[in-house]
């Protein structure tokens, strides 16, 4: 297939300076010599695709460059035995759409290990529908769910609750019985969000303590945090005795203001969540309760799908915080 066109988002370094976005053509000889080719039908949007699109070189290193830290599709040419032309399979994480050219173009070739089967009660679409969003949040309901923390425990905080992770982990914990009170910035959103299950709705204001004290009433058996900073640190010294904590973003800040108290005093426990780089089985596992008792059954009404000329202005607003819920790429 050597010589054969297909398009695909290019950012470039502007010669003035700045980055520049565009759709091209590329040749599948300019894509890295990895094991398996993959043609992709389906994408998604996440922040970390933004701030590689932006020139941010915390996530990617090397411009020009195709960003897309998700795909789905089907194997067209495979040097490894672990993957077959014809395969339907899933890719998320790793170095896909960092520095290695990702799912924001209509190929991509990678290593066999990131190559994951396409759960059989999902289609391509639907993979995408959750991306790495969906499986973020899956992670954090897993060290929830599993550490354990019950539904009877008591209330569970929710930051970041219009972004795509935290409306996917909205939507789940709601359906297992949690009661769930989400945190967003978009107050016009509050009608949204409690019809994916949000018992209340607090604005940034209200999550977040200018008090300065070391620790604050007991409220939360359980967080799932998407934005870091001074929110993450209120919800931690809210945090009841023996509550957990999972943090997975850094929308607001990457640093956490906070002392050791609700840690030596009330054994909160913070948990980091990385879908980047986690194990292969503990993927399997992930996609497999994705796919099965954690299915969301209004995942489509969260959804925004574009096709690749629409991806500049989505990128606009993700940038902009104006984004709410799942951006699905369609490149079939």
């Amino acid at each position: 297939m050597t010589g054969e066109k297909f398009r695909a988002l290019r950012v470039e370094e502007s010669p003035g300076g700045g980055f520049r976005r565009r759709v091209v053509e590329r040749d599948l000889a300019e894509l890295p010599d990895h094991e398996v080719l993959i043609r992709v039908h389906y994408s998604s949007l996440n922040y970390k695709d933004a701030l590689s699109a932006a020139g941010n070189r915390g996530v990617t290193r090397r411009y020009p460059h195709t960003p897309g830290i998700d795909a789905a599709g089907v194997v067209v040419e495979s040097r490894s035995p672990q993957c077959r032309p014809g395969d339907e399979v899933v890719v998320s994480g790793y170095d896909l759409g960092m520095n290695t050219p990702g799912g924001l173009g209509q190929y991509i070739r990678v290593p066999a290990a990131w190559v994951l089967p396409r759960p059989a009660q999902l289609s391509l679409r639907q993979c995408m529908m959750y991306g790495a969003a969906g499986f973020t949040a899956a992670q954090c309901l897993a060290r929830l769910v599993d550490f354990p923390v019950r539904p009877e425990d008591g209330r569970i905080l929710v930051t970041g609750a219009t972004g795509g992770v935290g409306m996917v982990a909205l939507a789940m914990l709601a359906r297992l019985g949690y009661q769930v009170h989400a945190v967003t910035g978009k107050a016009d959103q509050a009608d949204f969000l409690r019809k994916f299950g949000a018992a209340r709705v607090l604005s940034r204001a209200e999550a977040t303590d200018g008090s300065g004290r070391m620790m604050l009433k007991g409220k939360w058996a359980g967080v799932v945090d998407t934005v870091g900073g001074a929110i993450l640190a209120t919800a931690i010294k809210s945090c009841r005795y023996g509550a957990l904590a999972t943090c997975c973003g850094n929308a607001a800040s990457p640093d956490l203001p906070l002392n050791v108290y609700p840690f030596i005093l009330r054994g909160v426990t913070l948990a980091g969540i990385d879908s980047a780089e986690c194990p292969r089985a503990h993927r399997l596992a992930i996609w497999q309760r994705l796919a099965t008792e954690w299915q969301v059954p209004d995942l489509t009404e969260m959804i925004t799908e574009i096709y690749l000329d629409g991806v500049e202005e989505k990128i606009e607003d993700i940038l902009r915080g104006r984004h709410r819920g799942r951006i699905l790429v369609n490149l079939a």
